[in-house]
């Protein structure tokens, strides 16, 4: 079998004609011409019937064409497919995250793509709100929560779990806090997406709710985080978050039995035959420092 023949073949229907073929292919016309008829001559059927101004498929030339054209098309993406996989990361990539992530885990694996891959330029957009990946030009997501769209590759990187966390300066001066109705005589710091009017925290027996004064409502993760260091009140946070400052003793975790909602987190993007390698490092790295900053300690 002469894989030439069928790809001439192909490119011979594709084009319209011998002429034209061949100036796609950079062969002479009789070169073209050579090889449908030795294709022919092999396969023993007529696959085109010749006249003066245009070309027709024979039956037998119809059945071939399908079969052939979707082979070559295939081995040209099996081609592609290494030749991408083996190029080196580049290029602009646009990236998308939610705000409440946190500064510290997007600035290290913004600062961790550019050390390891220079050649990619990064643009990261924080937003509350659902990016349609594909309708906005956005590569890659990183998501909080349930997801919504099962057309779009996902990697699960783990589970942020929201916990009560206050400054030992606050706890030395304020009521004691040995239980969630007990919140209520606390300065909460409420983080807005939470709910302004009550938390809800449970542990291994059930859920409570507990309706809160709206003392503080930020929608801001980051100034929350700062006001409980400052000694202003009890915030709800993800532990991740939380888990340097405790170590350091600038913060403690309050009523530990309790938490609030768990995110699971995903690394996501548009499904597509071929990844681009800047989106491929970006995920695989993304994915770990994720990993890393949600695992919970032993």
């Amino acid at each position: 079998m002469d894989l030439n023949e069928a790809a001439v073949f192909v490119k011979v229907v594709q084009a319209g004609g011998f002429s034209a073929a061949a100036r796609l292919l950079g062969l002479p016309v009789s070169t073209v011409s050579t090889r449908v008829a030795r294709l022919e001559q092999r396969l023993g059927v007529t696959l085109l019937q010749r006249t003066t101004r245009r070309l027709h498929l024979t039956d037998a030339g119809e059945l071939y064409f399908q079969h052939a054209a979707t082979g070559l098309a295939h081995m040209l993406d099996a081609e592609a497919a290494v030749t991408e996989s083996a190029g080196e990361p580049k290029g602009l990539l646009r990236v998308t995250a939610p705000s409440d992530l946190g500064d510290r885990i997007l600035a290290e694996i913004v600062t961790r793509m550019r050390r390891h891959y220079p050649l990619v330029s990064i643009e990261m957009v924080l937003v509350d709100r659902y990016v349609d990946l594909v309708a906005e030009g956005v590569d890659v997501a990183i998501r909080t929560g349930e997801l919504k769209d099962s057309t779009l590759i996902a990697k699960s990187v783990g589970t942020a779990h929201w916990a009560l966390f206050a400054s030992p300066t606050y706890l030395a001066a304020a009521p004691p806090l040995d239980s969630p109705q007990e919140l209520r005589r606390h300065c909460c710091l409420q983080f807005t997406p939470l709910g302004k009017d009550a938390w809800t925290l449970g542990n291994r027996d059930g859920s409570v709710t507990i309706p809160l004064s709206r003392q503080v409502t930020i929608n801001d993760i980051g100034v929350i985080r700062s006001m409980a260091l400052a000694g202003e009140g009890v915030a709800l946070l993800p532990i991740y978050l939380c888990r340097q400052a405790c170590s350091e003793g600038a913060l403690v975790q309050v009523l530990p039995q309790w938490h609030a909602k768990a995110d699971p987190i995903h690394v996501v993007y548009p499904r597509q035959r071929f990844t681009p390698p800047k989106l491929r490092a970006f995920v695989d790295l993304a994915a770990q420092e994720l990993r890393k900053a949600l695992e919970e300690p032993r």
